[in-house]
């Protein structure tokens, strides 16, 4: 697993709905839901291997390429929490479907991007699309199934959602090493029969769902969410106090008016939960951290060390393997110890292993030195993961459990897509500090240029290290550490 799915999946409260499907077609269900949240979480880890590509067809600078993972980001983060209850307003498998459509009708026009700028407005629309696509597939599965084998259907679903994000990267880092750069725009265009085998899933053995005319929709809260992580995210690229003040302002906007609405997308009252906070403010260092990584480390390699695009892919690997191996067992464990251990321990021995990367990248060995870090990040990660969603659905009261899951999830991807705005220009000053005489991330054969990258480089490992040590330091603050937070009164 990556970054973009890490975090806990949202409980759906949903019961079985015959008028969803027959219950012979529940499997046609579940594939559909398979193929479409692949999609969603392929993009990202996909986009960010092939961004060298990108940037050197269209002549992309740092910004842009800044902006082609935050377009995409943003419009996930800010609209996932609304995605949900569009389907229920306006029936399920009819939404879910409208988001697959709309997801492959972006991921074409990303395939056939001109220009930066155009590629930045499509990946806007997919993370519209996705924003419905992403919950509805485990909505979907939650209708179709009754309680007592729906826990075995999800269960399919995510190891089948694991194993085609795992398998996402090498597969498009292989396209790209043997096909060449411009195998980029394939890997858009693969989504087209993918998501149309979805909708003709859909089309033939689904029902549209009974709609619930009166399901509230936070429309207001997703605008000002929307607007204010937009404006910071523009004002931490482009460096702007006008943008970061506006965001701040929409900010508090978006606060006050969660804290008036009737049915607000973000209940504050979840934050007076101590557990709930420290656990969700832990979250956003992790995957803050691990947006980083994830974006910078594919351009370090393929742009500054010169290792092909599969290669690169590769170290990825590590991280699939160790959650998929390991998160059952710890999320056992957290059960009977409590999940603050667990936690500390991950942060900790997930901040050593970017640690060690920056330590070492003056050796620009991948294999050697890059790949057994990366283990070091797998192992912590999987003592991360199933703990901090226990950790999570134990803070809150048991009717409020899938909200909480769902702001978790939300805040990780707005983990991701704040920390890579906020460090474009450390990483543009790092490389030219260093005598960077191009642009870092663009592949280029000038002299200097993979000494200043790395340099670069190395700066974004201790960032995420030190963002690692300090959500480590928040889990040892967890009350009760030694007992699992469900017991405690």
């Amino acid at each position: 697993m990556t970054q973009q799915e890490a975090p806990p999946f949202p409980k759906a409260p949903f019961s079985p709905s015959p008028d969803i499907c027959a219950p012979q077609d529940r499997r046609f269900v579940l594939v559909a839901a398979v193929l479409a949240s692949a999609l969603g979480f392929i993009d990202t880890t996909v986009v960010a291997i092939a961004m060298p590509a990108i940037r050197g067809s269209l002549q992309a600078s740092l910004w842009q390429a800044q902006w082609v993972h935050n377009a995409y980001m943003l419009c996930l983060t800010s609209l996932i929490l609304v995605g949900g209850a569009f389907g229920d307003r306006f029936g399920i498998a009819r939404v879910f479907g409208g988001g697959i459509a709309l997801f492959v009708a972006a991921s074409l026009f990303c395939a056939l991007a001109p220009s930066a700028d155009f590629m930045i407005a499509a990946r806007a629309v997919q993370g519209i699309g996705a924003a419905v696509m992403v919950p509805g597939s485990l909505a979907m599965i939650s209708k179709a199934y009754p309680p007592q084998t729906r826990g075995h259907a999800i269960g399919l679903w995510a190891a089948a959602s694991s194993m085609t994000t795992a398998l996402g990267p090498v597969i498009g880092g292989l396209a790209l090493s043997l096909g060449g750069p411009e195998m980029w725009r394939w890997i858009f265009a693969i989504n087209l029969p993918l998501g149309g085998l979805a909708l003709g899933i859909l089309w033939l053995k689904t029902h549209g769902g009974r709609p619930k005319t009166n399901t509230p929709i936070d429309l207001p809260g997703a605008l000002l969410a929307t607007l204010a992580l937009g404006a910071i995210a523009w004002g931490l690229t482009s460096h702007s106090r006008m943008a970061l003040l506006l965001g701040a302002g929409f900010m508090g906007l978006f606060v006050l008016a969660q804290y008036r609405s009737p049915h607000p997308m973000v209940p504050l009252r979840l934050f007076q939960h101590k557990v709930f906070a420290i656990v969700n403010t832990m979250t956003l260092g992790v995957w803050g951290a691990l947006g980083l990584m994830f974006f910078f480390m594919p351009m370090t390699f393929i742009a500054g060390w010169g290792y092909s695009e599969i290669e690169a892919s590769a170290v990825f690997a590590p991280m699939s393997i160790f959650i998929a191996g390991f998160s059952t067992r710890s999320g056992r464990l957290a059960d009977r110890i409590g999940p603050a251990p667990l936690l500390v321990a991950g942060a900790a021995i997930v901040g050593a292993g970017y640690l060690l990367m920056g330590l070492l990248a003056p050796a620009q060995n991948l294999w050697g030195h890059i790949l057994p870090a990366m283990c070091l990040v797998g192992a912590g990660m999987a003592l991360v993961v199933a703990p901090l969603s226990t950790a999570v659905i134990g803070a809150v009261p048991a009717d409020q459990t899938g909200t909480a899951s769902g702001i978790n999830n939300a805040i990780a991807r707005m983990a991701g897509l704040i920390s890579v705005a906020a460090v474009g220009g450390l990483i543009s000053a790092l490389y030219l500090s260093a005598g960077g005489p191009s642009s870092f991330g663009l592949v280029s054969d000038l002299p200097g240029h993979g000494q200043a990258m790395t340099r670069a480089f190395q700066g974004i490992a201790f960032v995420a290290a030190g963002l690692c040590a300090f959500s480590a330091v928040l889990a040892g603050l967890l009350p009760g550490a030694r007992k699992p937070l469900a017991a405690r009164p």
